[in-house]
């Protein structure tokens, strides 16, 4: 989680490939680094079909994780 809560923002340029953590275990948040290795815990893939920017939860109270949904207000 983000000592602030505020959520990750991340810029994708289209067709740019990401693994988000979901296991939790990353030093490298919000992106996967593989610590997942040898659990149950699977990384989310995206691909951009844009270029955008990606708000992911660094709270932990997101009913729409990975997502950001503003709940760290």
């Amino acid at each position: 989680m983000n000592d602030n809560n505020a959520p990750y923002v991340v810029s994708l340029k289209k067709d740019d490939e990401i693994y988000i953590c979901q296991c939790g275990k990353t030093s490298n948040a919000p992106l996967c680094d593989g610590s997942h290795k040898g659990s149950e815990g699977r990384p989310l893939g995206y691909q951009a079909t844009k270029d955008e920017e990606l708000y992911v939860c660094g709270c932990g109270k997101s009913a729409n994780m990975p997502w950001c949904d503003g709940s760290h207000k």
